[in-house]
Formats: structure tokens, sequence, C-alpha cells
């Protein structure tokens, strides 16, 4: 610790006493709800209010000053577009890869080349005003996205990719996502009503914000919806909602502000499902199983709305699979903006956020007929039944396509938060040149704490909701399943992941950066060193030691063994494993921007940031000692991210465009639970990501695309796909929005797409690219209401955002994930 101390004064102590010699003039943007209304520099070109950046910067500045590529998604965008998840609208903002088909949450995200090895979004943060939503974007089971929600509360969406994203924000080098809440500066709000037209979902959204005499204002607002959602369940897979809401005292020289949120919300997991395919792995073509959509069912069913199985501590449980995501949050914090004198302005951040809740889905391990899983199981003349399910107690005919189910059973105990932002920024000017200098301090502890209860079974592979789990027989009439339960335990996973988790990370970052403009040249730098540390336990039979993962148990407690209680996982609760170790690491970015007049700039940026590894390391002797809990290798703590870029920017009245040429090497150690697969890789990437808008009189046109060109350089575990293209990485992807507009009614169209993939990194099965377009219309009859329609994948395309198999099997039977088909929804908007 002495260290960490003594190097962070070394940063900062010469710094700060160059600063306090000099005098100050920069004009300030602490408070990010100002960034509405005012500019940082003074430049004849005025900025629109989304061209003020405010995200992973110092100070709030002009779009065309930053020295990194930059975008926002404004509120009123989100309404027209009405994505059914965030990860729809993060598809919206150009550079970033949002596999977008695993519903309310649960999305792969990326941004330009850097690789989405496992799930989530490892090397992206997601932010609500500024602090992380979780310290760590891919916990296992636990995305951050399954914590956020759209709602009329989001003033914008801000995103900065690379460069100071890295220095800003601890465990974020490849970027970062902020939702910016209302603040109620102006007075005003609304309440919608929305109704899907063809897919069953009620929704109510209101927000109201004002001043409250001179120096106080408030925002709060919400939604709740219920409903069976965009896919054939067969029961309610919609139901909850959250309610956010701050106040805000102004007083001379800054201000304060308190914030709660509270979210409670039951959202289906969508994961991948059976398709067929047919073609070559070259050249496939994907259609759905007879019965079974693949863009519009689920293997979720009213034949499987519960599961049995041990919890955490060995105990019988009877778990709702119809929770599906389960985000529990409770959240409230506050953020101060404080001129200290002239020349110093103090800003701090702090939330504390009790999460928890569950994550329920089930994965298709495998697929195959009636008849061969029967045999299977139960030997030869073995007999298979319907247990639940419109046709219970009836035989099952032999070719019925039939999963052998594992239940995502994670129960998530706490995700809890707490985060603290502290920044100390002084104006100041150098050889004629005006800045500033910011010191900060940076404190979060993240608790992870889940337990894995995963359960077997087998399902009718049929849509509509009307999926029967299936009961086997052997030819004497035995038993070999409970209710379509074959294991109390993950048996088609050979018997893993029975496991708990109970863990806290803690990080530390001092951070410091000078800011400065010489005319038209704008430089920057920054530094900041993260020190954390990993301490817990954790347990569960794949930490070997003879740990035993499975015995006979009576589950359900009727006084006898079936053949399924033989397959019983139990959690090794006497042998637990430590975790025990520390890490650190420095990040850096600089930044240069000249601007060649008033509406163009050139731009280029270089960064290194890391992302230090969190559960995804772990229940794997090489990475941490099952005996120590310490690091087997230190350099296994912290993956790395370097970025360079450099591009133009253009903004004149109505046009605006910005061409980011970029480049990145990545390191990447990581563990899929699906696959149950290690990796330890490098990765490079380069492209050019496109981004521009015009406005002329109604008409609005909005486009953005990247082209990027990824490889796999190093893999230590497979070293066969070194020099492929990491999987689900298109050569492009893109976005537009069109729109007229006038005074009582708009219309408007939009599409995002991408070019073909591959399944897996071996480079073999592709994954089709598609093009899936929105449209939306609005209508004001008179003052206030407005009416409105709203199309998503308005032409029922099959987008497939990722595959199993990495090449076509025998049965032609690929399990896929593919975006929700067409849904329209209606919608009725009272404002006052």
């Amino acid at each position: 610790m002495v260290k960490h101390h003594a190097l962070l004064a070394g940063v900062m102590l010469p710094a700060l006493a160059a600063a306090t010699a000099m005098p100050a003039h920069a004009a300030r943007i602490a408070d990010p709800a100002q960034a509405d209304v005012a500019a940082q520099t003074d430049e004849s070109a005025a900025a629109p209010a989304d061209d003020i950046v405010v995200t992973a910067v110092a100070r709030g500045q002009n779009r065309l000053d930053a020295t990194v590529a930059t975008s926002a998604l404004s509120g009123a965008a989100l309404i027209d577009l009405a994505p059914r998840s965030a990860a729809e609208a993060f598809r919206q903002i150009p550079g970033i890869r949002a596999e977008a088909s695993g519903g309310e949450g649960n999305a792969n995200i990326a941004v330009r080349g850097l690789p989405v090895a496992s799930g989530g979004a490892k090397f992206l943060q997601l932010q609500e005003d500024g602090l992380p939503v979780l310290e760590f974007g891919d916990i296992t089971f636990g995305n951050a996205d399954i914590f956020v929600r759209t709602d009329f509360n989001i003033a914008r969406i801000e995103a900065v990719r690379g460069g100071s994203a890295s220095t800003f924000a601890s465990n974020s080098p490849g970027g970062v996502i902020n939702f910016i809440s209302k603040t109620g500066e102006q007075e005003g709000g609304a309440i919608q009503t929305t109704l899907g037209l063809d897919y069953e979902e009620y929704r109510v959204d209101f927000d109201y914000g004002a001043p409250i005499g001179k120096d106080w204002s408030f925002h709060v607002g919400g939604f709740y919806r219920q409903g069976e959602g965009p896919r054939r369940l067969g029961y309610d897979g919609l139901k909850g909602g959250q309610i956010k809401l701050n106040l805000t005292r102004k007083f001379e020289g800054g201000y304060i502000r308190f914030f709660g949120k509270y979210l409670d919300d039951r959202a289906v997991g969508y994961l991948p499902n059976p398709v067929r395919v047919t073609g070559t792995d070259a050249d496939p073509t994907y259609t759905s199983l007879p019965g079974f959509s693949i863009n519009g069912d689920s293997l979720h069913s009213r034949g499987f709305l519960q599961a049995l199985s041990l919890n955490g501590q060995n105990v019988a449980q009877r778990f709702d699979v119809t929770d599906g995501m389960r985000p529990l949050v409770k959240a409230f914090g506050f953020e101060t903006s404080i001129d200290v004198d002239d020349d110093w302005t103090l800003v701090n951040r702090f939330r504390f956020s009790d999460v928890s809740g569950g994550f329920t889905s089930p994965f298709p391990a495998s697929v195959g007929t009636a008849g061969a899983i029967a045999t299977e199981l139960g030997g030869a003349g073995a007999t298979a039944r319907f247990a639940t399910g419109p046709n219970a107690g009836q035989a099952v005919p032999a070719g019925t396509l039939v999963a052998r189910v594992v239940l995502f059973n994670t129960r998530l105990n706490s995700l809890d938060n707490i985060t603290n932002d502290l920044r100390l920024t002084r104006d100041l000017t150098i050889g004629g040149g005006e800045g500033a200098v910011t010191f900060g301090f940076y404190k979060s502890r993240q608790d992870i704490a889940t337990d894995w209860l995963w359960t077997s079974h087998l399902l009718e592979v049929r849509g509509g909701g009307n999926a029967g789990l299936i009961d086997i027989r052997t030819t004497g009439g035995a038993a070999v399943t409970d209710g379509g339960t074959v294991a109390y335990g993950a048996s088609f996973f050979g018997g893993c992941c029975r496991r708990v988790y109970d863990l806290s990370y803690d990080t530390n970052a001092p951070f410091a950066s000078l800011n400065m403009r010489f005319g038209k040249l704008s430089v920057d730098g920054a530094l900041r060193y993260d020190f954390g540390r990993a301490r817990g336990t954790t347990f569960g039979a794949d930490l070997g030691g003879g740990r035993v993962g499975t015995r006979p148990v009576d589950v359900d407690g009727n006084g006898t063994i079936s053949t399924a209680e033989q397959l019983t996982s139990v959690v090794p609760l006497g042998s637990p494993a430590p975790v025990d170790y520390n890490y650190d690491y420095l990040s850096y970015s600089l930044g240069l921007n000249y601007r060649l007049a008033d509406t163009l700039a050139l731009f280029a940026s270089y960064a290194r940031g890391g992302r230090a590894n969190a559960d995804r390391l772990l229940f794997n002797d090489n990475n941490v000692s099952t005996t120590t809990g310490a690091l087997r290798n230190p350099a296994l703590a912290v993956d790395f991210v370097r970025q360079l870029e450099g591009g133009v920017k253009y903004r004149d009245g109505g046009t605006q465009l910005y061409a980011t040429l970029f480049h990145a090497r990545t390191e990447e150690q990581n563990f899929e639970a699906t696959t149950q697969r290690l990796f330890d890789r490098s990765y490079r990437a380069w492209g050019l990501e496109l981004e521009g808008s015009i406005r002329r009189g109604g008409f609005t046109l909005s486009a953005g695309a990247t082209y990027t060109d990824a490889e796999i350089t190093r893999d230590a575990v497979n070293p066969a796909v070194a020099g492929n293209r990491p999987r689900r990485q298109a050569d492009f992807i893109y976005q537009a929005t069109a729109q007229y507009e006038t005074d009582r009614f708009a219309l408007g169209a939009n599409m995002v797409g991408t070019t073909d993939s591959y399944a897996q990194d071996d480079n073999r099965l592709k994954l089709p690219g598609f093009t899936q377009v929105n449209a939306f219309a609005r209508f004001t009859p008179v003052p206030r209401v407005t009416l409105s329609v709203n199309a998503n994948n308005l032409f029922d395309v099959n987008g497939f955002t990722e595959a199993e198999e990495a090449s076509i099997p025998a049965d032609g039977i690929v399990r896929a994930r593919s975006i929700n088909g067409r849904t329209v929804s209606a919608a009725v908007r009272f404002d006052f």
C-alpha cells in the first residue's frame, strides 16, 4: 500500500505545484445537465445540445474539440425508435457491436473490433450519470445491461470509444456508454400508454420535472409493463418496471444533486434455439423448424414453469422459471460540483447500489429425436411420454424433436456496488494556452455472490409456448426421469458447474489529466493507476482436489432415490477454495485536436487501458491456486487494450460528418459457461468508422458504418485458430435513419445491419448478414396529445447473432440465436 501512495504523490505533486502557480480563464461545465445549454468553447459555429461531451472527459467540451470519437443518442430519438432493449439502442451508435438477441438484457457488446470471446461487455463500461452500473460488464449471468432500462428518464445516451475512456474510468479500455438522466432544468413531463398490436405487452411510461423556486429542480420518471413479450411463451415473460428520481439544489459556485433508483423487473432471457441449416458452411441457408419459428418462438413454455433443485446450501427448493432475468436494484447517491475558489472546482459522484436477483433460462445442450434419446437414456425398447403440456400423458412420436436442456438457474445473491469518483480541477494558462489540470481518485467495491444451480431436462421442440417436458421409461416401465427432469445437475454438461461464488473486488485508482488549448490546437493527456484486490471464497466440484460434486439425494423428499436423483449435484460446502490476490496496472492516453476552421477539425489519440479479470478467471487451477487463492501468474489479472485512432470532424449548420481510422491490439483471458472453454489470446483489429447526418427543413438523414478487419494473432489454448477472424466479427456493421417531421406529424424509417461473420473461431460455418428495418409514425391531432405507431423488424427477418456449432451437423440442426421477429406497437402520449 505504501508504494501505491508513493506513486500517487509522485504523479500528482509536481503537476499540482505547477498548476497552483498559474492563473486560469477557461470556462467550466461540471454539471452534465448544463451541457444541453452551453458550449465550453466560443467558436462561431454554435454546437447543438448533443455535441457537448461530458462522458469520460475531465470537463464537458464541444465535440469538435474532443480528441476522441464520440456519439450521442437523444431521448427524443429513443422514443421514436422505441428499442425493445438497451442493446437495440446501442446498435444505433457507430462503432458499437451489440448482439441484441437476448431480450431485455444479456447482450454481447463490443467496440469496433474488440473481441467478445465469451459474453457480456468485457472491455466496455455501461454507466448511469457518470458512474458504472457494475464495475465489470461481463459478470457471468450478471451482464451490466440486465440492470438498466431505456425509458423517459433518459436525456441522452453518450458513447466514447477509445482514448480517454481508458483513463477516466476503470475497466473500460474499449469505451464508455453513459445513460444521462433528465434533471428538471425545464418544466414538463409526459405520460404514455403503449400497446403491442401483434404481440402481448402493455406498458405505461411517465416522467415529470421542473424547477422549484430559484435554486431547486427535480425530475421523476419510470415505467411499468406486463405481457408475454415479443416471442410466444405461453405466459407473461415481462413483468415489472422502475422508478428514478433526482433533486438538485443550485448555489453560488455549484450544485448538489441527490438521486435514487428502484428497479424490480422480470424479463425473459432468450438463449440459442434450434434452427435447420442446409447448404454448406460457406453458403448456409437457415430456416425455421416445422412448428418452431426461430425469431418468434422460444424453448420457454407454459409446460416448463418450475424446476426443483438443491439451493446453494444443498437444501431442496423449487424455482420459478418465469422469473427469467430478474434484476432487483435499489440505488441512491449524490453528485456535487463546488467552485472552491476562482480557479479550483471540486466534483464528487457517489452511488451505492443494492443489486440482486436471478437468471433463469433453458439452454439446449443438444437436440435429437425422441426415439433416439429414449434409447440413449433408457436402453432398447425405452419409451417417451409427455410429462406436461397439452399432450401430457400421451406417447411422444419417435421422430419428435427433443432438446436436452440445461436450465441455467443462477441466483444473484449480491452484485452490490459502491462507487465514489472525486475530481479536483484547476483552470490554468501555460505559454499563452488555456486549459485545466485535473486530479482525481476513484474507489469502488463490487460484490459477486452467486449460486449456480443448474438442472437437466428433456423438452419438446415446439413453438407457441406449448412445448412439454418429456419422461422416459425403460422397456420394463421403470422411470428414468422425474417429470421431465433427467438429473438434478448439469448432466448434459458432464455434471459440471454446481458452484457458489462469494467474492468482493476492491478497485482504487488515482488519476490525473492535463487539457490545454493553444489557439486552434487542443492537447490532452491523462494517467490512471489502478490497484485492486480480489478476496473471497468459491465452492464447487470443478475446483478438483477430491471435491465431490454428484451424489444420490432424495430431492423431492418422498423417501426413495430415483434414477434422476442418483445424478444430483451438490456444493462441497466443506471444501472452499480461497481467492486472495492483488493487482495493479497503469493506463494512459494522449490526444490531439486541430481546428482547421470553425466547422472542421482533425484529431488523433493513443491509449493503453486495462481490464481486471473478475469471476471468469476462477475455477481453473492454472489461473488461481485452489489452496492459497493466489494467481499462478500475476499477468493473468489484467488484460490490456492498446488503441490508436485518428480522423476528421466536420459540422456546418445541419450537416455533420465524422470519420475515424482505428487500430487496436487486445489481450484476452476468459471462460465461457456454455461451452466450458477457456480462452488465452491476443487480437488485432483495424478499420474505418463513419458517422454523419444532414438536416434540410423537416427532413433528417443520419447514418453510420464501421469497417473492421480483425484477426486472432495468438491462441495459447488452440493455436490452430491463430490468423483467423474472431467469431461473430463482421466486416461491416451499419445503421441509418431517415425522418420527415412537421409540427403535426412525423414519418421515419431506420435500418440496422451487418455483413456475414463466422459462428466460431475456426472460420467454417457462416452467420449470414442481415438488415433489420424499423419504422415509426406519429401524429399530433391536438396540442399535447400524440398518437404513434412503431414497427420493430418490419419485414420480419431472421438475423443471427451467434451459433453454438462450428459446422453444419449431420442432422442439419444448429443451435443459434436470432433477433426477435416483427413487433408492432401503438402509443398515446400526453405532454404536460
